[in-house]
């Protein structure tokens, strides 16, 4: 999941991005409604964390922009207007919930998630192919009944994975979508996490890889039939 968090508050907006990292939410930040407006055109968000008080664009103007893209992308109002008049006309321009500060990060969270869910293009809560099942909301992933054990980042490749399944994944996709603004696009992060993913979900191979093309879900059964499957070249 990638999130844009707009807030001018410097201090603030490091705190709540680290702190939505730390979930394995692929995080990117501006710091005016201008900076926002201008990375919205580039880069695909499932949700942005909104302030009202923006200097550039304020963000009345800005969630309105938001809500008329086509590209739909849910927008959390996270603003210290806080009375029931503020929270009606925040939901009237187009927001999709609205969080006053000061707030409960873990509420934070769970609302990011829940209106990640409710986005028009998202799927079902759990994901399942290959014998694999990952439930994005209790952060819980097994293959064939066998809990997994993943770290933040690797929950998250194994997520998007899923979520693209049948389709493959570039190693740029991967970063765009796992990581945030500024992974290096020459790093090897995304082979190491795809090997260390790879042991822990043990075998028969589900993770292919097609060299120039990228990573997808394959299901061993397949091959077992007799279908031929793409090269898994490792990593």
């Amino acid at each position: 999941m990638r999130v844009l968090v707009v807030e001018d508050a410097r201090s603030l907006a490091e705190v709540i991005a680290e702190g939505l990292r730390d979930q394995g939410m692929a995080v990117d930040l501006a710091h005016d409604g201008l900076e926002a407006a201008a990375k919205l055109d580039v880069n695909a968000y499932d949700v942005v964390v909104l302030d009202r008080d923006l200097p550039g664009i304020h963000g009345d103007t800005l969630c309105r922009m938001i809500s008329e893209r086509d590209d739909r992308v849910m927008v959390l109002m996270l603003t210290a207007a806080a009375s029931p008049g503020d929270r009606v006309s925040g939901l009237t321009l187009g927001a999709d919930d609205y969080l006053a500060k000061p707030f409960h990060f873990p509420e934070l969270v769970l609302r990011i998630r829940a209106l990640a869910r409710r986005r028009p293009s998202a799927r079902s809560r759990t994901l399942r192919a290959a014998g694999i099942e990952l439930d994005p909301l209790h952060r819980t992933a097994g293959r064939d009944g066998r809990r997994l054990n993943l770290s933040v980042k690797e929950f998250a490749v194994l997520e998007a994975l899923l979520d693209a399944s049948p389709a493959f994944l570039s190693a740029e996709d991967l970063l765009e979508r796992v990581w945030d603004e500024h992974a290096d696009p020459f790093t090897n992060t995304v082979t190491v996490t795809i090997s260390r993913l790879r042991r822990k979900l043990g075998d028969p191979l589900v993770i292919a890889t097609t060299p120039g093309v990228g990573y997808r879900i394959i299901d061993p059964a397949d091959r077992a039939d007799g279908m031929p499957g793409p090269p898994d070249t490792a990593p």
